[in-house]
């Protein structure tokens, strides 16, 4: 791959409640096309969290660690003036299928009104993932039922302390 294109820097914006084994498949992919990652944890007023977004900063930055150039960091407001206050030249945005694509699509479109010169790459998630939500993964964890091997470690070892009586 050219350098020109390896020295960018990717932003991955999202709620990430919890960060999932396919939101660190996407980053680690993400970091070898474009050479730096900024994982973008947002706050959705529209969303209940089940980690505050510091806490989804933490758990982020924790699971991200073995893989360089890349950092979680907490992203109020839009996410381009976040890439604009980072230096990000490219968001980068996971997709399922097609809902996701449809959604993602009219995103990016709007992203580039909003600041011309950022482009959007979607990336679909390795087949092991494609089924993975964070949704899911709440609902798996609430429900007593193991999510262990939907998320990196230390978000598993999160989501039983926040479910302490799950498995009663």
């Amino acid at each position: 791959m050219p350098e020109s294109v390896r020295a960018r820097h990717a932003l991955f914006p999202g709620t990430f409640d919890p960060f999932t084994r396919g939101h660190l498949d996407l980053v680690a992919r993400a970091q070898a096309l474009f050479g730096r990652v900024t994982v973008g944890v947002a706050r959705n007023p529209e969303k209940q969290s089940l980690f505050s977004a510091e806490e989804r900063v933490e758990l982020a930055r924790v699971a991200v660690r073995g893989i360089p150039n890349v950092e979680a960091v907490l992203v109020p407001g839009l996410v381009v003036q976040a890439c604009e206050s980072l230096g990000a030249d490219v968001i980068v945005r996971g997709v399922r299928g097609g809902t996701d694509f449809e959604f993602e699509v009219q995103m990016a479109r709007t992203n580039r009104v909003l600041f011309p010169c950022i482009d959007t790459v979607l990336l679909a998630p390795a087949a092991e993932f494609a089924h993975v939500s964070s949704t899911l993964v709440r609902q798996i964890a609430s429900l007593g039922g193991d999510a262990s091997k939907l998320v990196p470690a230390n978000v598993a070892t999160a989501l039983s302390a926040r479910f302490p009586h799950a498995h009663d």
